[in-house]
């Protein structure tokens, strides 16, 4: 991290977990540790906890985030919500892009720039996801792939939108495996992806933004990987269903 140029973000993915009376009741736990955090800390529920979760957080300095949205406002697109609609609900994040998003339900680099986009476009602050397979990083193509993924996600997005997103490394064979990327191989594809932005906009920009890392970062390995340089924050996922894991991460980056 470097607090100097850049905010630390803590965002809990809650994934397909936790009913509306789970939902409260972590929320409930993880407010204290986010209202004393020197960093930024998101939970993204999911759509049936938003309501709950939104009342749960009233008054403290913990925001509420979505886990995708639609790039339609509206429309016959059965299951789906829209920007507009979380906006309105008073959700201020979502999350875009993630790997299981684009392995189980066909989410390409397309559809997350056109979900990027309406979600920007609708005042909501994006964490987009991009990240490799393990064999693309056997095969040695990690670092094309990602910056490929980030230019693709960001088409059309302006410079000053850009300070909405949050954009979160995810190597998708350290996603629920329990495996995770050392912390220099994890600075390194952050770094990438900095390098990625200024290349798009600037090294103002590329400076200021955001960079997490999200695979397998727990209560154990947080310390390590967020002292590296690039890496501004965590997306993190079974940790963040277990409030004292997820309130280690938090102080983590609160140093």
């Amino acid at each position: 991290m470097n607090k100097s140029l850049r905010h630390a973000v803590i965002a809990g993915n809650w994934k397909m977990n936790k009913t509306p009376d789970e939902a409260k009741s972590l929320v409930e736990q993880i407010k204290p540790y986010a209202d004393k955090a020197d960093c930024t800390v998101v939970a993204c529920v999911p759509y049936v906890d938003l309501a709950v979760a939104l009342e749960a957080a009233k008054g403290s300095k913990l925001s509420i985030g979505a886990q995708n949205c639609h790039f339609e406002a509206k429309g016959a697109f059965t299951g789906e919500i829209s920007a507009p609609m979380l906006k309105e609900m008073g959700v201020e994040y979502v999350i875009i892009g993630h790997s299981e998003r684009r392995t189980y339900f066909g989410e390409t680099d397309v559809t997350v720039n056109k979900r990027t986009l309406a979600a920007l476009e609708n005042g909501l602050k994006v964490i987009l996801c991009v990240g490799e397979y393990l064999e693309q990083r056997e095969q040695g193509i990690t670092s094309e792939l990602v910056a490929m993924q980030t230019k693709i996600a960001l088409l059309n997005v302006t410079k000053a939108q850009l300070e909405n997103v949050i954009i979160a490394y995810e190597p998708v064979w350290a996603i629920g495996t329990g495996k995770t990327a050392t912390a220099d191989q994890a600075e390194e594809v952050c770094k990438i992806i900095r390098d990625t932005i200024e290349k798009l906009y600037d090294k103002a920009a590329a400076d200021s933004i955001t960079i997490q890392y999200g695979g397998s970062m727990n209560a154990k390995n947080a310390d390590e990987l967020l002292g590296k340089e690039n890496v501004d924050g965590g997306l993190i996922g079974g940790a963040s269903l277990i409030a004292d894991d997820f309130a280690t991460i938090i102080n983590a980056a609160s140093k």
